[in-house]
């Protein structure tokens, strides 16, 4: 056991706990409302969104897997470069209407929005289930980061005494979150971000020195893994598999309910705005994070007898823990560790917060208490939180990994099903609610369908288009069929009026800005989408 190491990460660990308490405190607001608690009372400016949507999609599950699949995949992996740079925007052309209409209406979650745009509860229910299914693994993947770290110390990870560890960092996470709400996890985000730009920072500037500089480094990697393999023929191979895994990857990553919960508790448009321009920077710490696989594989860690027993229990996932190990001295290492792991507690903290707002708000008191008042619903929703935790850390202890991995590959098709509502409902109210819902369980099942055919190991799905195939996402073919059902069904269905509920929003709704009229749609844009 490494007892600096641990030292350093316990006590790292037993700060934010602290910040997570005294969370509750800053910026003080009422916590039996749902949006004091679940959205931190919508006030945060654009320095505290910016550390929280970062340590919200930067995550510690990212600071293990990169690396990982760069080291394993090589080119491949890279595709999460251009990925997280198409996101940005997106959010800055189309999150701002969501978050003005969201603003002045009330609404907490993105099924909110849907219910008040198409008046129909059954779309509305198929958003929020869609949002729950796929961030519970989302959090159980951050458990499998910090169970990498907790083992990398020399803590046996199996059995009772092996998952102890990883259990009390989920009790903590569950208590201050129940306590603190939103606050909480913002607060620890600016921590746990400066922890990791330290990390990083210094991995990409003292190991390189330590492997004879990036020369050497680049010298010695094969090709084959940094360019992409040369398509056979007749089809277009990884080519097409790396387009389409950045492109589909970069629709479903904001409508992700966590995602959406950090964009909600911006205390105005601009705020967002202003971190579509910001956000990027952690597209270059995860360029520089990308770097590390390689040198993993040069200095050879995988090789080392000392870290046989972390690449047997963890595989790839355990290159940068030895990479750091092999590089750092111990104290170090924990500081590093507590990063990573603190990078766990941060993004499942939101997105047990996100769950339990949409369950709340879009299953609870619709279909089983509508009358709540508002400290119910905020203590449903804490409630709920806890069991969300509670789901994850029982999915990870008595299920292997990979069926966390598995069911969060199949999370971001999911999510991508849930375009036509949330994005083009901001622009559009033609689009039929039915329609939009047997497009949403067309593409759901196409989907998932084209997973199963890989063995769900992968999500491209190689498409055979007679004389030519084409291997691309299968969140892209799923949604095309999407689409392509919700337009072409909207206009028989438009003519029958039980299909269509009322929209309980109104243009001004959508405005944000000094000027205003930059929110407003085009009517060009209207017209094209309907």
């Amino acid at each position: 056991m490494n007892y600096t190491a641990i030292i350093i990460f316990c006590a790292l660990f037993g700060f934010i706990t602290v910040m997570g308490f005294v969370a509750a405190r800053w910026r003080r607001g009422d916590l039996d409302h749902l949006h004091e608690w679940g959205l931190g009372g919508r006030r945060f400016g654009t320095v505290v969104t910016w550390f929280l949507l970062g340590g919200d999609l930067y995550t510690a599950y990212t600071f293990i897997a990169v690396p990982a699949l760069i080291s394993g995949a090589g080119a491949l992996g890279f595709f999460a470069l251009p990925y997280t740079i198409f996101i940005y925007p997106l959010l800055f052309l189309l999150f701002p209407r969501l978050w003005a209409v969201s603003h002045k209406r009330n609404y907490i979650t993105a099924a909110d929005f849907v219910q008040g745009r198409f008046g129909n509860r059954w779309l509305a229910l198929a958003i929020a289930v869609t949002g729950i299914i796929a961030t519970m693994p989302y959090i159980a993947l951050q458990l499998v980061g910090l169970e990498v770290v907790i083992g990398a110390m020399g803590v046996q990870t199996e059995g009772f005494a092996g998952h102890l560890p990883l259990t009390i960092a989920f009790v903590i996470l569950a208590v201050f979150t129940y306590n603190s709400g939103l606050r909480a996890p913002a607060l620890i985000a600016m921590v746990k971000d400066v922890l990791i730009w330290i990390t990083v920072i210094a991995m990409v500037i003292v190991i390189p020195q330590q492997l004879g500089g990036y020369e050497a480094l680049f010298a010695s990697i094969p090709v084959d893994k940094v360019i992409l393999a040369t398509p056979p023929e007749g089809s277009l191979g990884l080519y097409s598999g790396y387009v389409t895994l950045a492109l589909g990857s970069a629709f479903a990553l904001f409508l992700y309910p966590h995602s959406i919960t950090g964009i909600l508790s911006a205390k105005s448009a601009e705020a967002v705005q202003k971190n579509a321009i910001f956000l990027p920077a952690y597209s270059f710490l995860l360029g520089l994070l990308a770097l590390t696989g390689f040198m993993a594989v040069y200095a050879g860690v995988r090789d080392m007898p000392e870290y046989a027993d972390g690449f047997a229990a963890s595989g790839n996932n355990f290159a940068v823990p030895a990479l750091i190990l092999h590089s750092f001295p111990d104290w170090f290492a924990g500081v590093a560790f507590a990063a990573i792991g603190i990078g766990g507690l941060v993004p499942a903290a939101i997105m047990s917060i996100a769950a339990a707002n949409l369950y709340t708000r879009n299953i609870h008191a619709p279909f089983i208490n509508p009358n709540m008042t508002p400290k119910q619903e905020a203590t449903n929703a804490k409630i709920v939180s806890l069991v969300v935790k509670v789901g994850a850390l029982v999915f990870i202890i008595g299920l292997q990994p990979e069926y966390a991995i598995t069911l969060q590959l199949l999370g971001g098709i999911w999510m991508s099903q849930t375009v036509p509502a949330v994005i083009l409902g901001l622009f559009t109210r033609w689009l039929n609610p039915v329609a939009l819902f047997v497009g949403w369980a067309a593409g759901i099942i196409l989907g998932t369908w084209m997973v199963s055919t890989n063995g769900f190991n992968s999500g491209i799905y190689a498409f055979d288009a007679g004389l030519f195939t084409v291997p691309g996402y299968a969140a892209l073919y799923a949604i095309t069929v999407n689409l392509a059902l919700t337009y072409g069904l909207t206009p028989i269905f438009n003519r029958m009026a039980w299909t269509r509920g009322s929209d309980e929003t109104q243009p001004s709704d959508y405005l944000y800005g000094r000027g205003k009229a930059a929110a407003m749609p085009d009517p060009a844009i209207t017209t094209a989408l309907e």
